[in-house]
């Protein structure tokens, strides 16, 4: 016997197929749903915000020093020959002979040149033109066979040792100016070579169009190295101090008024973690890019030079690089920073 199945009866065996399905769906989704919240914890909203984590800054240390630092104004000028004497005949007359050439070194009283004063039908003893003084010959604009007067000179003679670079103050420093201050003296045609000289003159006047005045630096070239003509750079010092505690100008920060470094430490909780401590400071003299630290730093202590932008006191730090200390000498960069 065949058993007809009803329209109506195929319907309800569906409806009741789709809400068996649907209740499987939702115990599934409700076991899931506690699943998770077994792994991760209580159910979002009703939970406990996780612990943050403290952030830890990348910086770049260097150590502070215990030197000397000295303040100075840098200038420049030519060399000189500091004192010169031309060497005049005393009698006109024609070049017979010249005994020395440029460069030589010669004692007063020796012999220069030779001139002969003879005239058509008339000859006369040769006159010797001597040295006044004992020095080198910068110039020697005679030539033989050339007639000279008494007024023309014959050779021009710098005192031994006596170059000197003049230099032309502005008004502004005149008052850090004095007479023997020491003077370091650097030149491009000798690279690396510092030489040493000092005040010797100060113009009693000034300029009225530069609004300068002239002081003249004598030269301890050893070895002639140095010729009258050559460009120097010159640092007059003006003050210098010794056992003082310097560090880089870049590890200052200048906040509100307040003028501070960043010291490393360690962590007092954990010894392994570095943290940093905020350090007020008097600062002294600023040059180079050295600073002074007249108070509130000790020698040899670590500081942050580099990444202090966003720390504070007790950030945790990470130390990329420890930057070779300054030099316990005087400072000898070539131009002055400020502190921003």
């Amino acid at each position: 016997m065949k058993t007809k199945i009803s329209n109506n009866n195929i319907h309800s065996i569906s409806i009741f197929s789709l809400s068996i399905l649907l209740i499987i769906f939702t115990v599934i989704g409700f076991t899931g749903c506690e699943r998770i919240q077994m792994v991760y914890g209580r159910v979002t909203g009703t939970a406990e915000a996780a612990e943050p984590e403290i952030p830890i800054f990348a910086v770049n240390t260097t150590l502070a020093v215990e030197g000397q630092i000295q303040d100075y104004i840098p200038l420049s000028g030519d060399i000189w020959a500091g004192s010169t004497v031309d060497v005049y005949s005393d009698a006109a007359g024609r070049v017979y002979d010249i005994s020395v050439s440029v460069g030589q070194h010669v004692n007063r009283g020796a012999a220069i040149a030779v001139i002969d004063p003879s005239r058509p039908g008339m000859t006369f003893r040769h006159s010797v033109a001597a040295a006044p003084i004992s020095g080198t010959i910068v110039a020697l604009p005679a030539q033989v066979g050339m007639t000279i007067t008494q007024a023309v000179p014959l050779a021009r003679i710098s005192a031994a040792g006596g170059l000197e670079i003049r230099l032309n103050v502005a008004e502004r420093f005149i008052s850090r100016v004095a007479l023997n201050q020491p003077c370091t003296i650097t030149l491009d045609a000798w690279p690396g070579e510092v030489f040493t000289g000092s005040i010797t003159e100060i113009s009693p006047t000034v300029d009225l169009a530069s609004r300068t005045m002239e002081v003249r630096v004598n030269v301890r070239d050893t070895g002639s190295m140095l010729k009258p003509g050559m460009f120097a750079k010159v640092r007059i010092i003006t003050q210098r101090k010794e056992n003082i505690v310097k560090i880089p100008a870049t590890a200052v920060i200048n906040r509100f008024g307040e003028m501070f470094v960043f010291v490393v430490d360690k962590d007092p909780d954990n010894p392994e973690i570095n943290v940093v401590r905020r350090r007020n400071i008097i600062p002294g003299i600023l040059i180079d890019g050295v600073m002074e630290i007249e108070s509130g730093l000790a020698p040899n202590e670590e500081i942050v030079i580099r990444g202090h932008t966003l720390l504070d006191d007790g950030s945790r730090v990470n130390i990329i690089e420890q930057t070779t200390p300054l030099s316990p000498a005087v400072n000898t960069l070539s131009s002055r920073t400020g502190v921003n």
